[in-house]
């Protein structure tokens, strides 16, 4: 899988831009503020169907113009497929060979996975970073777990609408009757949700790059908030249970205590807990790793490449491991990666299509003419000449 055109108008700082990248590598580079992060964005909206930056859609398109879009020519073993994404501050509209797609039918044309320092809260942040991380992998592999997802979020925002209601009551056990009805919606997608991230973590944990950059080692373990409380192996019932329990507390709160939404990703470097405990460095290189097991787990599922859009790479690597990093994804992915030192750039010139990003446009920039092209030029201007006379 590869994206070989790539068409964005109206996003971000690009008024209008076209370009065919390599199959392998591709670098973007260029002064700060010119583009260069805003074309791996694009890309990964047309993947995603959503930014990896923002959650609004109306940052995502230029100042003064009414709409976004981005679009792309996809190949697959073989077969190509256009992708195109408009993008209103309001809606967004998602199209497969012209024809208009749900979401659940749009994901899957195109596998796409980023790496930026804008992602860091998923090893830092707040615990639902990391639950949308797994997300994210999980619809690589299933696209159709996008309704399960929708349907979880529905459920779980008509039952805390109503135990909103029923804290600001005066009587709330009237509203126990329709809680319970949408509880037991919950309980059947919410089992789906914990069954499909358990496999999921298991399958990244198996595809955890070894001694990437060192001899530190990462783990990775599901955490559910149900736990502590029962076998999770019978999730269902365990769930139903808690929910029964926590009923009281939930109407008193106004919001829901118990289900998947709650749950953690635990990630350790050497065994100790890398939120609290490992350094900036370790948290960056943790994030990599991470990132680079999604492209694996994937390789391994489908036995095809992706696309991997790493931002800003020597911000977050030195030479020696932007390289070890490019080896490792050789053969797995089609990359896409941004610099602002030209000379970072310029290391890969042999194996990667170089594009120079200034004020939203990009120039592709030609591979420096050969000794022996140089040599034979002299000899190519004067050789008419030689003829007439």
């Amino acid at each position: 899988m590869h994206v070989i055109r790539l068409e964005v108008v109206g996003f971000r700082n690009i008024t209008e831009e076209q370009l065919e990248p390599s199959p392998g590598l591709n670098f973007f580079y260029g002064e700060n503020a010119q583009g260069k992060t805003s074309l791996l964005e694009a890309l990964y909206v047309l993947g995603r169907a959503r930014s990896f930056r923002t959650p609004r859609l109306l940052e995502l398109i230029q100042h003064g113009q009414p709409q976004a879009l981005v679009r792309g020519i996809v190949e697959r073993r073989g077969a190509r497929a256009e992708l195109a994404i408009q993008l209103s501050p309001r809606t967004r509209a998602l199209f497969v060979n012209g024809k208009r797609r749900t979401l659940s039918d749009y994901l899957g044309h195109l596998a796409v996975f980023v790496c930026s320092l804008e992602r860091m809260d998923i090893i830092r942040g707040e615990p639902e970073h990391r639950r949308h991380f797994l997300d994210e992998g999980i619809l690589s592999l299933d696209p159709k777990y996008a309704h399960t997802l929708e349907q979880y979020q529905r459920i779980l925002k008509q039952k805390n609408r109503l135990l909103k209601l029923a804290a600001e009551s005066g009587d709330p056990r009237r509203f126990i009757e329709e809680i319970e009805v949408w509880n037991e919606q919950l309980i059947r997608y919410g089992a789906l949700i914990h069954r499909a991230r358990i496999r999921y973590v298991e399958l990244l944990q198996r595809h955890l790059p070894a001694d990437l950059f060192g001899s530190e080692r990462i783990a990775i373990r599901y955490v559910s908030s149900l736990a502590a409380h029962g076998d999770v192996s019978e999730y269902e019932t365990l769930l139903a249970e808690r929910l029964r329990v926590r009923l009281t507390a939930e109407l008193t709160i106004g919001h829901a205590l118990v289900g998947p939404h709650r749950d953690e990703l635990a990630i350790t470097f050497d065994g100790r807990e890398l939120r609290h405990y490992g350094s900036l460095g370790q948290q960056r290189s943790a994030l990599i790793v991470l990132d680079l097991a999604q492209v694996s787990v994937y390789n391994s599922a489908f036995e095809e490449e992706a696309v991997f859009l790493l931002d800003d790479v020597d911000a977050e690597l030195d030479r020696r491991r932007i390289a070890r990093v490019l080896e490792y994804l050789h053969g797995r992915a089609q990359c896409f990666l941004t610099t602002s030192k030209p000379e970072i750039a310029e290391m890969s010139r042999p194996q990667a299509m170089l594009f120079r990003v200034e004020a939203g446009r990009v120039v592709p920039t030609p591979p420096p003419a050969r000794e022996d092209e140089m040599n034979r030029l002299p000899e190519q201007a004067t050789s008419p000449r030689e003829i007439s006379s």
